[in-house]
């Protein structure tokens, strides 16, 4: 057979699989191991509202016909939550996927995408298969962001400005003052793409929500957003981004697939975002079990970043990947992070109070040589 190889565009045969996690039936039948703690994907313990369970007594219409292709009811939903225009927002397989359609839009072969390090892998893999150059802004020696290094990276001029915030994999974030030092230091022809997967773990006076910070600068903004954390629906894939105009998201519109969020999908996502109790619960629960995980972790000699998402960065003082193969071993499925200059460390979500004591202990056992 002829090499397939050749055929194949050089940005897609530079870019590395994409590590998605392994799935609970893999885990069962690679270690014959019964109870897993799944601490590697960053979903919610809780799980969806429970009202979801009432929702979908008869699937048949949703199921059967072609969905909104806009979602113009969640996205109603989405516009009145955050005091933006309806044409405002635009919907996606995932905010993964509007990170695809963003790059699509904009990236030309040559430009500059900058973005902070270690790295979403998505955020550089996107902008690398439009021909994007990724320049990478690494967070300090404490594993803070490193402000003034971002500032001098939106000097630059780049063609996207694209980061999480709070920040994955590390859990740090930039302050009010910080994001608006950045936003400050913006060109006219750069495109802000703030990344908000985690934000509602994040909400407090010491972290903003760039949706508030940008609606008046005249800057050219997207704000992504996800229901596959907080809200509980991962596995249904459905996220949203908040532009800083119709006008921008009428251009996403045309670079997305026509039906790029099923019926199912949007239904739920208009149910979770009315459900603030369950949100509310979901989010302490989190930041509870984080703090308690980071103490121990912290107890036992380990580095651990500032974190306001549901899931911690840790140094393993070790090869990561051995070290989550040895947890695997023990039933703890984490995500042992690649990227050069930090493959020594651990991304673990927070899960339910069984799970993370099932993964403090496998990691002692491992520790202590057990």
């Amino acid at each position: 057979m002829a090499d397939v190889s050749s055929t194949i565009r050089a940005e897609v045969r530079s870019l590395a699989p994409y590590n998605a996690g392994l799935t609970l039936e893999e885990v069962r039948t690679r270690y014959q191991v019964d109870r897993i703690a799944k601490l590697g994907s960053n979903e919610n313990p809780l799980g969806p509202s429970p009202r979801l369970r009432k929702l979908f007594a008869d699937i048949g219409d949703l199921a059967r016909l072609y969905p909104d292709p806009q979602g113009r009811a969640l996205c109603a939903e989405i516009a009145g939550h955050f005091g933006v225009g309806t044409g405002q927002v635009i919907l996606g397989n995932g905010s993964e996927d509007l990170i695809a359609v963003v790059c699509r839009s904009v990236v030309r072969p040559g430009d500059t995408v900058a973005t902070l390090y270690p790295s979403f892998p998505l955020h550089e893999d996107y902008a690398t298969l439009m021909g994007g150059i990724v320049e990478r802004v690494t967070v300090r020696d404490d594993l803070e962001i490193n402000l003034d290094a971002l500032v001098a990276a939106a000097r630059r001029k780049p063609r996207i400005l694209m980061f999480s915030n709070p920040m994955n994999p590390v859990g740090s974030w930039l302050s009010p003052a910080g994001l608006k030092t950045v936003i400050e230091a913006l060109d006219d022809e750069t495109l802000l793409v703030v990344d908000e997967a985690y934000a509602e773990y994040a909400a407090g006076e010491d972290y903003p929500s760039a949706v508030d910070l940008l609606g008046e600068t005249g800057a050219n903004w997207v704000v992504l957003r996800t229901f596959s954390k907080a809200y509980g629906l991962a596995g249904l894939r459905i996220g949203y981004g908040i532009a800083s105009g119709a006008d921008l998201c009428s251009f996403f519109d045309r670079a997305r697939t026509p039906f790029n969020t099923n019926a199912i999908a949007q239904a739920s996502a208009i149910v979770a975002l009315a459900d603030e109790g369950h949100l509310r619960l979901s989010v302490e629960h989190a930041i509870g079990e984080r703090e308690r995980v980071r103490e121990t972790l912290e107890s036992s000699g380990y580095r651990v970043a500032p974190s306001k998402c549901n899931f911690l960065f840790f140094d393993a003082r070790g090869n990561s990947t051995a070290v989550a193969e040895e947890l695997l071993k023990r039933g703890v499925i984490v995500k042992p992070w690649k990227q050069p200059g930090f493959d020594a460390f651990i991304r673990a979500s927070i899960g339910s109070a069984e799970e993370n004591d099932h993964f403090l202990a496998a990691l002692e056992a491992i520790r202590a040589g057990r």
